[in-house]
């Protein structure tokens, strides 16, 4: 029995905080950004991570309450705790911009993070590893170029015209001109500015 009333407890727990949410989010679709906050505290400090996440976006953002990165910082930190890819991406920005400790410490959580969310499919994540192993003090190339294409594949131009920039060069694979065209094109297709210049080139 007491197993049975902690499971209910538990369910009712957490359909509350699934019910704060999707009001905070209603909420905040109607433009009413201060209830919105509220839902999506109430529901944070129930241990829920989607609104956990929320709450980090109203403090990075400055909505429905004031901007404040580091508490930002706190609830992405929580939601990332539970495995909310999104929120992985976003606390390891965050690390890497404003996080506290040593750079090396923060980069290197920052970096298990990024790969966490970039393998649940978060493009942004993806594409972000892509850049940061070509450009990083020791250039991985062909693990950058790994996740530039997956990014790429995921609908990112601008990872693809980076994925173009790899094959002109012959950055983690092989130099292929025709192969670099053919990203660069889709790249262009898909809005980039930068694929369109490369292409006039």
């Amino acid at each position: 029995l007491e197993e049975a009333a902690f499971q209910l407890q538990q369910i009712f727990r957490i359909d509350i905080s699934i019910a704060l949410n999707i009001l905070g989010i209603e909420s905040m679709r109607a433009g009413h950004c201060r209830v919105a906050f509220t839902c999506f505290k109430l529901a944070a400090d129930r241990g829920y991570s989607k609104a956990q996440f929320n709450v980090g976006l109203c403090y990075e953002h400055g909505r429905g309450t004031e901007k404040d990165l580091e508490k930002a910082g706190f609830y992405y930190c929580q939601a990332a705790s539970s495995c909310h890819p999104m929120a992985q991406y976003r606390y390891a920005r965050y690390l890497l911009q404003h996080g506290p400790g040593s750079h090396w410490d923060r980069q290197h959580k920052a970096v298990t993070l990024l790969e966490q969310a970039a393998v649940a499919g978060i493009t942004e994540a993806q594409a972000y590893l892509g850049v940061f192993y070509m450009r990083g003090l020791q250039p991985q190339e062909k693990r950058g170029l790994k996740y530039l294409l997956l990014a790429a594949n995921s609908g990112d131009a601008q990872s693809r015209y980076h994925v173009g920039v790899c094959y002109e060069q012959g950055l983690g694979v092989q130099q292929d001109l025709a192969e670099a065209l053919r990203h660069y094109r889709q790249s262009a297709a898909a809005g980039n500015r930068q694929a369109r210049e490369r292409l006039r080139a």
